[in-house]
């Protein structure tokens, strides 16, 4: 969990992606998170998190739909939202907190 803290714990705004290989939706995430990454460049993270892999953090933040959409910024949940989102309105969101 420590490495979790050290992820979100920054002055610029990190979207976690809580995803898995077999959700449609989760997959269908990874362009529109490409495309978002690349908008935002330096002035935020995106970070991908399969919960398969993360169970142990997964339960911790409660989450149960996929994929399940996280910002934090300075170790502080902003926004959460489960569901897709269009590149656009997540590049919208994340502005917010630069």
């Amino acid at each position: 969990m420590s490495k979790f803290g050290e992820l979100i714990d920054v002055d610029i705004p990190v979207l976690l992606d809580f995803f898995t290989e077999w959700n449609d939706e989760s997959t269908a995430m990874h362009a529109v998170l490409r495309d978002v990454a690349a908008a935002l460049g330096d002035k935020a993270k995106v970070i991908k998190i399969d919960v398969e892999k993360n169970k142990e953090l997964a339960e911790a933040l409660r989450i149960k739909g996929l994929p399940t959409l996280i910002i934090y910024k300075n170790g502080e949940m902003k926004w959460r939202q489960s569901g897709e989102l269009d590149a656009n309105t997540l590049i919208g969101l994340v502005q917010e907190y630069i």
